[in-house]
C-alpha cells in the first residue's frame, strides 16, 4: 500500500493572481519536473497556436485566459509551453475509467486513472472578478476533473474512447468551464452542445432543480443529452462511437443501477464506490483504469466529500461556510492505494519504464 495525499488549495481573487500564485508554488514542483520527463518520450503529435487558443477563450471564459497569463508570469515560460501544460485545448487525452452515481440529493463519482498523471490537488476557488466559486479535485492544475459550484451545479464525466480526436477543449478544462460559466445544468447542456471537443466523454450534471442527472454524451463529431442516475465509459446515444470492449463498462453500470433501486443515501452511495468489495472500485492502475480517488457532492448543502484510496472515511467540506468567508482547516488529504506505480506529485515518475505493474 502506497501512503498518497493531495493538498488543500483554497484561494480567492483574481483569475489572473489565482494562476500566478498557482505558478509561483509549481516553480520547483516535483510535478513539473516529471511532466519535463515525459514529454521526452511523449511528444504532441500537433502544434501549440497561442493565437487561436486565445481567441476559444476569449469567445468562451476570458478570465480563464487571465489566469494563464499569471501562470506564465510567474513560470517564466513562453505562451507556448504555459498552454501544452496548462491550456486544456487540442492537447493529448489519455484512456482512463471512471464512474458516477447521482441519487436525490447526491452526485458520487470514482476518478479512475494512472497514477503517473494525477497531480494530488484539490482546489476551492472564489473569483473576485467574475465566474461562480468552484470546488473540486484538479486535473492539469486548471481543469477539474470533478466538483461544485456556488450555485449548487455539480458535475463529473467519464471517459468514451480518445479515437479521431477532433480540434477542441479537452475534458478537464470543459469540466473547469461548466463549474465556473453555468449556474444550472440547462447553462452547462448548451455550453456542451456549442464549443469544440478535442475527444469523446460523458459529463454528468446534477442539481437540485430536476429529478435525476443530465447526462451529455459527447465527440467532436456530436453532442447527444439524455437523463439517466449512473454513467460509466460507454455511450447510449452516441452508440457508434463506443469501443467495441465494453464488458466491464456494462458491468460496473449494472451494479450502480441495481443498487440504485435501493434508495440509497449519500453516504450509502459513496461506500458503493469507495468500497473495494463491491465491484466498483478498481486496482487496474497500470491499465490507466485504477481507482485514484472518490468524491460526492450535496448540492443542496453545499457540502462536498473527498476521500484518497478505496475504503476510506471520507474528508468532508463545508463549502457553504467559506463561500461565507469562513477560512478551510484542512490543508491536505491523506489514504493509502494498493499500487506501487509512482504519483506525478510525490515521486520521480516518468515513461522510459512500462507503465504496468509487474
Amino acid at each position: 500500500m502506497k501512503q498518497v495525499y493531495s493538498r488543500v488549495l483554497p484561494f480567492r481573487g483574481s483569475h489572473y493572481d489565482f494562476g500566478y500564485y498557482q505558478g509561483k508554488q509549481l516553480r520547483n514542483h516535483m510535478l513539473l519536473a516529471n511532466r519535463e520527463r515525459q514529454w521526452k518520450v511523449r511528444r504532441p503529435l500537433f502544434d501549440i497556436k497561442p493565437d487561436e487558443i486565445r481567441e476559444m477563450f476569449l469567445k468562451v471564459a476570458p478570465p480563464i485566459w487571465e489566469e494563464l497569463e499569471g501562470f506564465r508570469d510567474a513560470l517564466e515560460w513562453p505562451m507556448e509551453r504555459v498552454l501544452l501544460e496548462f491550456g486544456g485545448y487540442r492537447v493529448p487525452v489519455n484512456r482512463s475509467g471512471c464512474s458516477i452515481l447521482t441519487g436525490s440529493d447526491y452526485l458520487v463519482r470514482n476518478y479512475d486513472y494512472h497514477p503517473k498523471t494525477y497531480e494530488g490537488c484539490y482546489s476551492i476557488y472564489q473569483p473576485t472578478d467574475s465566474g461562480n466559486a468552484v470546488i473540486g479535485a484538479t486535473q492539469k492544475v486548471t481543469g477539474r476533473s470533478d466538483g461544485m459550484n456556488e450555485k449548487g451545479l455539480a458535475m463529473g464525466y467519464t471517459f468514451i474512447h480518445r479515437k479521431r480526436p477532433g480540434d477542441g477543449f479537452v475534458c478537464n478544462m470543459i469540466g473547469r468551464l461548466i463549474l465556473e460559466r453555468c449556474d444550472d445544468r440547462d447553462e452547462a447542456v448548451d455550453l456542451l452542445q456549442n464549443i469544440p471537443h478535442r475527444g469523446s466523454f460523458s459529463y454528468v450534471l446534477f442539481d437540485q432543480k430536476q429529478a435525476g442527472a443530465t447526462i451529455v454524451e459527447t465527440s467532436p463529431r456530436g453532442v447527444e443529452v439524455r437523463q439517466g442516475m449512473a454513467c460509466t465509459n460507454h455511450f447510449q446515444r452516441l452508440t457508434k462511437e463506443n469501443r467495441h470492449y465494453l464488458k466491464d463498462s456494462q458491468r460496473r453500470l449494472n451494479i450502480l443501477e441495481d443498487r440504485h433501486g435501493n434508495a440509497l443515501n449519500g453516504g450509502e452511495a459513496f461506500r458503493l464506490l469507495n468500497s473495494t468489495e463491491k465491484g466498483v472500485f478498481s486496482k487496474l492502475y497500470g491499465q490507466w483504469a485504477g481507482t485514484i480517488h472518490t468524491s460526492a457532492y450535496f448540492p443542496a448543502k453545499r457540502e462536498a466529500w473527498f476521500a484518497l484510496g478505496g475504503d476510506q472515511q471520507p474528508t468532508k467540506f463545508d463549502f457553504a461556510a467559506w463561500l461565507k468567508g469562513q477560512a478551510c482547516s484542512v490543508s491536505k488529504v491523506t489514504g493509502e492505494i494498493d499500487t506501487a506505480i509512482p504519483f506525478a506529485h510525490m515521486e520521480k515518475a516518468d515513461w522510459y519504464r512500462s507503465s504496468v505493474e509487474k
